[in-house]
This record gives C-alpha cells, structure tokens and sequence, in this order.
C-alpha cells in the first residue's frame, strides 16, 4: 500500500523526476497534487500531472519513482475529461524550474471546470479554496465554461444541461 503524500514526498518525486528530463520540459501538476502545493490540503492520494512534451525518458522513471517513494502517481489532467479550451498552457502558472522542466500548476480555472463536473464534496471544496485564494475568478470560470460548451458533445459522458446547472450552482450568473 502506498502512503499519500504530503509537500516533502511531492517535492522530492517532482526533483528525482526532473533528473530524468533530456530536454526542456513541462509538468503540469493537477488536483490534490496542486492543493497540497498551495496548501489548502496537507496530502494527496496520488501525484497528478501531465508532461508535454512527452518524455520517454521521465515516464519510464515513473514507474520506480512511485515504487521507491512509495507514491500512487497518475498521468491525469482535465483535458482528458472535459473539453478544455485551447490556451490552457499559458494559464497555467509556473510553481518552479529544476533543471530542464518547468513544472506549473494546471489551468486552474479547467481543473475548477473539471471538478465542477465531477461534482463530489471534496472537489466542490478545492473549488472554494481555489477562489478563496484568489486562483479563479467565477467571471473567467463562466467565460471558460462558455467556450468549452459548444464542444461538450466530444464527451458523451457529460450532461451539458447538469453540467451547465452545477456551475451556475457554484457561480451564479
């Protein structure tokens, strides 16, 4: 069983992986791992992230960075779940330089976006953390949503009419 992890486990995964890097790189870190971060939660239950461009070399490190640190690791981010719009790259702020990968926090307006949609109570928290810090601002997350509606239909999963009512919920117009 592996153990959550907590600001010192994510940083010393984040600089061993960034060893691995064999050119410039970026790591854009997602959910917990970011909430752990900016600290509005002590620990995760895994390591999201998403590296562009793909490095062989950083995944095939993943694997035993997770055995040796005893981290649950998982290649995940919001675009995978709902229809981020384009220019989330250059949303996404930087959290720090080692070596050659920048590793930024993802959009946090897609990963509210993402969260929204899912809809659990620990999701809907880190939304309000995130706009209690300052991260979001309901009108950018509403203007986001806006533009990612008209392709909603490429996620046949989502309901765009309760996706649209659970957004009004948390940032009424």
């Amino acid at each position: 069983m592996r153990e959550v992890a907590d600001r010192g486990r994510i940083e010393a995964f984040l600089s061993t992986l960034a060893r691995e890097a064999t050119s410039d790189t970026n790591v854009y870190l997602v959910g917990g791992t970011s909430a752990v971060l900016v600290g509005w939660r002590d620990t995760t239950i895994d390591v999201d992230l998403v590296i562009r461009p793909e490095s062989d070399a950083m995944m095939r490190a993943i694997p035993m960075l997770k055995d040796r640190l005893q981290l649950n690791v998982e290649i995940a981010s919001p675009d995978q779940f709902i229809p981020v719009p384009p220019g989330w790259e250059e949303r996404s702020p930087v959290i720090t330089r080692i070596g050659r990968v920048t590793f930024r926090h993802y959009d946090f307006c897609a990963q509210a976006l993402a969260k929204i949609e899912r809809g659990h109570t620990r999701d809907l928290a880190d939304v309000s953390a995130m706009r209690a810090r300052g991260l979001i601002d309901p009108a950018a997350v509403r203007e986001q949503f806006a533009r990612m509606e008209p392709h909603l239909y490429r996620f046949p999963a989502i309901d765009p009419a309760s996706f649209r009512r659970a957004v009004d919920a948390v940032f009424p117009p």
